[in-house]
């Protein structure tokens, strides 16, 4: 039995997706079903269910205001991740848990390794690299996850935002200064459950291949949607946000490839199968 936390967001939801596709017997819970800050519930929670996979999509992911709420942070991305690592080693369980290409500072401007060293700029991507350490110090058989910029059909994202901007403006600025991969939630899910089926416990990369900046990556999106407004170029100094932002944070994908045996789709080839989903669902 499979139990996914953070089950609503993007990428639980395509694990559900898959999951469903492949019959695969699984347990979908969110805070309201499992509050996973409290180690004691979940080992209540888990009793006599024979889990032999735990899958955290749950973390803390608002950025800015992390900087005012970092009690609660910390428990979401760090104490909670590291809690549900040891239960996983209770039950003798593989664990899967994601972090964040912002753990790095974006000094190196070639992209990062898992060799790099992490120098968080943030209280999110502080929260998150004490999770990593913590999650690899106690339990063996777990796979830490860094990824980037991801969007995916189940909840809103960089992609809906620009979209939902294109609709009523017929001129935006975009920062061409930040710069990463964008991330599709369901490659995301995929290329983890291939990796798992490696048995090669550590701390992996996973982001789609390419590179681009957010400007880069509204551009496509429309381009594809045939807007014909004009896109501006805007610098990250333009807006004043709480919490400082890496410039540059690709992360290099290569040992999850070499280890999984494939390459990783293009980020242009998630957003076109994420825009059919909307058209599909009729939100394009």
């Amino acid at each position: 039995m499979i139990l996914i936390t953070g089950a609503n967001g993007q990428l639980g939801h395509d694990f559900q997706r898959i999951f469903k596709d492949k019959n695969l017997d699984f347990i979908a819970t969110d805070y309201k079903e499992l509050d996973i800050t409290d180690i004691d519930t979940v080992r209540a929670f888990v009793k006599d269910k024979n889990i032999d996979l735990i899958i955290n999509c749950a973390a803390y992911n608002n950025v800015d205001k992390a900087e005012e709420e970092i009690e609660m942070c910390y428990k979401l991305n760090a104490a909670a991740p590291r809690d549900l690592a040891l239960v996983a080693k209770e039950l003798g369980a593989d664990y899967i848990t994601y972090s964040t290409d912002f753990v790095f500072d974006g000094s190196k401007k070639t992209p990062y390794t898992e060799e790099d060293s992490p120098n968080p700029l943030s209280v999110y991507s502080q929260a998150k690299a004490e999770g990593e350490k913590l999650v690899l110090e106690t339990y063996t058989r777990s796979f830490v996850i860094r990824t980037s910029w991801v969007f995916g059909i189940a909840n809103n994202n960089f992609n809906r935002q620009v979209i939902n901007w294109s609709r009523s403006r017929d001129v935006l600025g975009i920062v061409d200064d930040q710069i990463s991969v964008p991330t599709y939630s369901y490659d995301l899910a995929l290329y983890s459950l291939k990796l798992l089926e490696t048995k090669k416990y550590g701390l992996y990369h996973l982001s789609n291949n390419g590179i681009a900046s957010k400007y880069d990556q509204a551009k496509y999106v429309l381009d594809s949607i045939g807007w014909k407004g004009t896109l501006n170029r805007a610098k990250s100094s333009d807006f004043i946000l709480p919490a400082k932002r890496a410039e540059y944070s690709k992360l290099d994908s290569s040992k999850l490839e070499e280890v999984v045996g494939e390459k990783l789709p293009t980020w242009e080839s998630g957003i076109d199968r994420f825009l059919n989903e909307m058209r599909e669902k009729g939100e394009l």
